[in-house]
């Protein structure tokens, strides 16, 4: 096995440390024109398209006529599963439901800015939604439990699902399974680049979307740039990644156990274990080969494909600060805290689409079943993006109400201002021909 990853910090010129936060996503520039082409025949052909596509990318057949699930199938998928495993799929979307029920904001406020003078916000819900739940490297009922119920917690009238089909034409058992819990039943086999376009254009089995929300491959990250002004591609989810930050108090075995929880998504995928200890880092490099040779050959392919390439491995900082900065610098998806008080390190971490306190809180819990969503801004994006959350299927609307008492002041102020932009109908909309006007 080639060996892991161990970057110095303080050793790495400028151009190694940008180059270490680089992702996938951040290179799209061999997907674009063949995702162009894709587009481009799932707008012109709809179904047809899809079909052929699937057939000719995934070697999938597909009956046109069975695009979404059916309710035989939403049956047969129940009756499949293990009874543990519809326990957990249901313990995971009660917790989820009630995480974002506590996120969903009061339905409408109003308050007197000055006396007479009302301001304030009505939140609704948009008006349709595609949740994508990808496939290509396994299936994620996990990614299908948090997209769709924050939205069916905002009340989003139409909320449809698209995910790959299996390579025999099929659906995800327990994908179905977690759709039926949340209460969706909209449910489509069309993955990749046809999905994101299928949701943007509308073919003849799928309606046309106002947002798409979701994580997914290159290929999917490069059609949502295409087609974002015709689709709110919401968040940017990309390929996983994560950072383990560990001090010098942490267990370097769990801090390498922890570290792969992120890099078995494939070899797209990036994972950091960050630490200013020496001997944290040194002793988790040595576990690391162990806890690898553990898993199955596709998993431990796609681990030692991040661990040991230019998206992974273990980082030594030459200080706690310097550790930090590097987090802040990578704003990771996910980012696990590994400290005996890990709490005290949080008004240092600025940016992170989720930070996971402790040796109790891995990063597995997060990503199936402790509540907050697990769909999280990836390359940096969450300098600037929050985790995926019913704010995501709402929208807000501004309100106002001037009553004759609060007029007068308002009208005053808003004239001058009015007056020195230039507008002149905006003046004279309060000037005292208003008053004349109104009688």
């Amino acid at each position: 096995m080639p060996a892991i990853n161990l970057f110095e910090l303080d050793a790495l010129p400028a151009d190694r440390y940008r180059a270490l936060l680089a992702r996938t996503e951040a290179d799209l520039g061999s997907f674009m024109e063949p995702v162009r082409r894709i587009v481009e025949a799932v707008r012109a052909e709809g179904d047809a398209a899809i079909v052929r596509l699937a057939r000719e990318i995934d070697g999938v057949t597909l009956d046109p006529a069975r695009l979404m699930a059916s309710e035989e199938e939403f049956a047969a998928a129940e009756r499949a599963l293990e009874p543990e495993v519809k326990e957990a799929i249901s313990y995971a979307v009660d917790n989820i439901r009630r995480f974002h029920e506590r996120q969903k904001p009061e339905p409408m406020w109003l308050m007197e800015i000055r006396p007479g003078a009302f301001a304030g916000e009505r939140w609704s819900p948009i008006p349709s939604v595609a949740c994508y739940v990808p496939r290509g490297k396994g299936a994620f009922p996990s990614v299908m439990m948090m997209t769709t119920v924050p939205a069916v917690v905002a009340g989003v009238p139409e909320v449809v699902v698209l995910t790959p089909p299996t390579p025999e034409g099929g659906i995800d058992a327990a994908s179905l399974y977690a759709a039926r819990m949340a209460g969706v039943t909209k449910v489509y086999r069309v993955g990749g680049a046809v999905a994101v376009a299928a949701a943007a254009f509308g073919t003849a089995s799928i309606p046309r979307l106002a947002k798409i929300v979701g994580p997914g491959s290159p290929w999917v990250v490069a059609a949502k740039r295409l087609l974002a002004d015709r689709i709110d591609t919401g968040l940017p989810a990309g390929p996983s990644e994560s950072i383990v930050l560990a001090d010098a108090t942490a267990d370097p075995a769990i801090a390498a156990l922890d570290l792969l929880i992120e890099a078995e998504h494939g070899p797209d995928s990036s994972a950091f274990l960050v630490t200013d200890s020496r001997e944290v880092a040194e002793v988790a490099r040595r576990h690391l080969p162990e806890l690898m040779s553990g898993l199955g050959p596709q998993r431990r392919q796609f681990v030692e494909a991040v661990l040991c390439g230019p998206r992974g491995g273990i980082v030594l900082a030459p200080n706690w600060e310097a550790a930090l900065r590097f987090v802040n610098d990578y704003a990771p998806e996910h980012l696990e805290v590994l400290s005996a008080e890990p709490l005290q390190h949080l008004g240092a971490i600025h940016h992170a689409g989720e930070i996971l306190f402790g040796q109790n809180t891995p990063i597995t819990i997060a990503n199936f079943c402790l509540g907050p969503d697990c769909v999280l801004p990836t390359g940096g994006w969450a300098r600037t993006f929050s985790a995926l959350g019913v704010h995501d299927f709402m929208k807000r609307t501004s309100l106002g109400h001037v009553t004759a008492k609060g007029y007068p002041e308002l009208a005053r102020h808003a004239r001058v201002l009015a007056a020195y932009e230039g507008f002149e109908a905006h003046a004279q909309a309060l000037s005292a021909l208003r008053t004349k006007l109104a009688g």
